[in-house]
């Protein structure tokens, strides 16, 4: 049997059903009378199961959860009742019968693919709809004591990762030698192999090592550094760059436990620190010990934003905070779950207030072109008196 294979815990029959009473909650105040759920991590968000099917959640009635395959799978993942389908096609009629196909529709309209849309609307006949996917992502910031539980088990795994690298960052090694047993000593912890990203084209590598020109590369991606990667088929990650003495070599690692993903960023240098990274490194320090020193529930993720670039402004290094220039990026710290771009979003621009329960990383870094980038990047848990780190080794320079 395939539970045999399992060392993951399933999702809490509770905690499904307190995320589908606090569905209903925000449809009922933005006027939605039946949310279709229709991809792949809200539907797990929801149900417990990432099986092929839709989820149509009425704001007055239990959820129906329409399963076309692996039905059998399905039954072993989630407490919720299954609705056994050969096709899609079959979910209108089900609803017809239920009397569920008046009144208004949400729709994940961040992610839902126009055709998708479409024969969404001609199988089910809504004829009034409107956007889910903020009613989602709203619930979904902040996290239950079994999904913080899930992400300090993904945490084990970058300190298990960051001290493993200790004996692999060597002069004269590439990024991709670096990379490729890292990854291999995650996956052997039980690492899910991939990290989720919401949004259209938005892709994202398990692990990336810069060292020196790679890591100054500006990034197609919404990020600060994202390397050189191997081929512009897929302009991201680790290259073939080989370590150099001075210069620091970056690890920005991305652990996934049982669904849940952390994202945190060490650095490493071969002999000495060259002087020019000295400045840039300290700074980035300061700027996540301010942030530990106040942040907090009722906080505005603004105020954190701003406060972090006064302490780049004072140093000198505005001009190569988070990127430089058109790969500077608006944000220093972004909400992690089941996908590494959940709310909050620590920009200078959208205010956001702590809630106990939220979690997001936080990457005061610098890039420095030509020569490469440095910086850190830590995951904490909101907390009513503070920030409660999910990892507990040292953020110092680690020196090979």
């Amino acid at each position: 049997m395939i539970e045999d294979v399992w060392v993951f815990d399933r999702v809490p029959e509770q905690d499904l059903q307190n995320r589908i009473g606090g569905m209903k909650r925000l449809m009922a105040k933005n006027h939605i009378d039946f949310a279709v759920i229709f991809q792949n991590v809200d539907r797990y968000y929801f149900t417990g199961s990432m099986q092929k099917g839709v989820l149509v959640i009425p704001v007055d009635r239990e959820p129906l959860f329409f399963i076309e395959k692996s039905v059998e799978r399905a039954r072993m993942e989630t407490p919720l009742d299954i609705i056994p389908i050969k096709n899609d096609k079959e979910i209108g009629k089900v609803l017809d019968h239920n009397g569920l196909l008046s009144g208004r529709a949400g729709l994940e309209l961040d992610v839902l693919p126009v055709s998708t849309f479409e024969r969404l609307k001609k199988i089910i006949g809504f004829d009034h709809y409107g956007d889910a996917a903020p009613l989602i992502k709203a619930l979904r910031e902040v996290k239950s004591p079994f999904e913080i539980e899930q992400l300090k088990k993904s945490g084990r795994m970058l300190t298990h990762v960051f001290e493993k690298a200790k004996d692999v960052v060597r002069e004269g090694a590439t990024e991709l030698d670096i990379d490729a047993t890292l990854v291999a000593e995650g996956r052997r912890l039980g690492h899910q192999g991939f990290l989720r990203m919401r949004g259209i084209n938005q892709e994202m590598i398990t692990l990336t090592v810069q060292c020196g020109f790679t890591g100054a590369v500006t990034p197609c991606a919404d990020v600060p550094i994202g390397g050189a990667g191997l081929t512009p088929a897929v302009p991201q990650g680790s290259s073939l760059k080989k370590v150099e003495r001075g210069i620091p070599v970056t690890i920005d690692y991305g652990g996934g436990y049982n669904g849940y993903i952390t994202d945190e960023t060490r650095v490493f240098v071969a002999g000495e620190l060259k002087e020019m990274f000295r400045k840039p490194y300290e700074t980035a320090l300061e700027i996540m010990e301010d942030i530990q020193s106040y942040a907090k529930e009722g906080v505005d993720c603004v105020d954190i934003f701003t406060r972090a670039y006064r302490i780049a402004e004072k140093a000198g290094l505005q001009d190569h905070f988070m990127g430089y220039r058109e790969g500077q990026v608006s944000f220093i710290g972004h909400g992690l779950g089941l996908e590494i771009n959940e709310l909050p979003v620590i920009t200078a621009r959208h205010g956001k207030i702590l809630k106990e329960g939220m979690v997001f990383a936080y990457e005061p870094k610098f890039v420095l072109p030509p020569h490469g980038a440095i910086g850190v990047e830590l995951d904490f848990i909101v907390r009513q008196n503070g920030l409660e780190r999910i990892t507990g080794d040292p953020v110092d320079i680690i020196y090979v």
